[in-house]
């Protein structure tokens, strides 16, 4: 074990020991219509987002954002929340500040520590106003009155810990939002927005250390992805050989459009359903993540 591991493991021990996090109060829920402009706007979002393909359980036909999907990760099994408007399981009963809280420090309105199978990592970096107009969308569909959480499983050692989420936190996660670069064009801030933050890219195609933790240096230079198998998910940095640097602007946007690669094939799960949320993207926002991706610093290898 190296010494970085072991002074770790020891920061782990000590954080799972020290008394545990005082639970906040949660304000009482004045309930207001969605603004119906704020919502068509997190409609777009969500769908980017995917979030119907990690809170909803087809499998089993469940109602639409009522959770319940079992999560495979390199932190454990996590079961899906509901996210849908019911109060007594779903968000219904969360202020927007609760539930911007939610996304851009990973801690929910009863001070739980979420792990990062759900991507608040990404999410984070979204715009104030982007979170509260996926809250506003979320606000729409019929509530689903029904318990999905459940303790995951396989959480590893030291993960398991009480409270190592803490510590994670303070070595791994930086708090967003995003900032533009002034040096870049518009287009290339909005595909670096899209690709970073709403459609969280990195959180499959980027490897991760023995904490699970991304490894930001390789960002983008292939993973593994969430999900039963623990399929790869490939190189997309513009690297010719093991990544996608021989492809055209045109061949991301056709990609993201109808999960065709060059070569005539079609991708497969997890990525055919994450296609399922960029084919609603505009042509504009689907070219602006090719732009971006292709600006990105070429990395060898496959990732994992």
């Amino acid at each position: 074990m190296t010494r970085a591991k072991a002074l770790v493991l020891t920061l782990l021990l000590a954080t799972a020991c020290s008394e545990p996090a005082r639970v906040p109060s949660v304000p009482a829920l004045v309930k207001t219509p969605p603004d119906p402009t704020a919502a068509a706007r997190g409609a777009y979002l969500v769908a980017a987002a995917g979030c119907a393909r990690c809170h909803t359980d087809k499998a089993t036909g469940g109602a639409r954002f009522a959770g319940g999907k079992a999560i495979a990760s390199r932190f454990g099994t996590f079961t899906s929340r509901n996210i849908s408007p019911d109060a007594a399981h779903g968000i219904g009963a969360w202020s927007d500040a609760e539930f911007l809280a939610a996304l851009r420090t990973g801690i929910s309105p009863t001070g739980e520590t979420y792990f990062p199978v759900f991507p608040f990592t990404s999410f984070t970096l979204m715009t104030d106003r982007d979170i509260l107009d996926i809250r506003a969308y979320l606000a729409t569909p019929p509530a689903a009155p029904q318990e999905a959480h459940q303790p995951p499983s396989g959480v590893p050692f030291p993960l398991n810990l009480p409270r190592s989420m803490s510590l994670w936190r303070a070595l791994y996660f930086s708090e967003g939002p995003l900032k533009p670069d002034p040096q870049q064009s518009v287009q290339w801030n909005r595909g670096a927005y899209l690709a970073n933050a709403v459609v969280h890219c990195g959180e499959c195609h980027t490897p991760r250390n023995w904490l699970a933790a991304r490894e930001d240096d390789r960002r983008f230079g292939g993973g593994i992805a969430y999900g039963p198998g623990g399929k790869r998910a490939p190189n997309i940095t513009p690297e010719p050989s093991d990544g996608i640097g021989k492809w055209r602007l045109e061949d991301i946007v056709t990609l993201l459009k109808t999960g065709m690669t060059p070569d005539g094939d079609f991708v497969a799960a997890p990525m055919s359903e994450v296609v399922e949320g960029t084919s609603k993207l505009s042509d504009g926002d689907r070219m602006a993540i090719a732009v971006y991706l292709k600006s990105l610093p070429p990395l060898s290898g496959k990732g994992g």
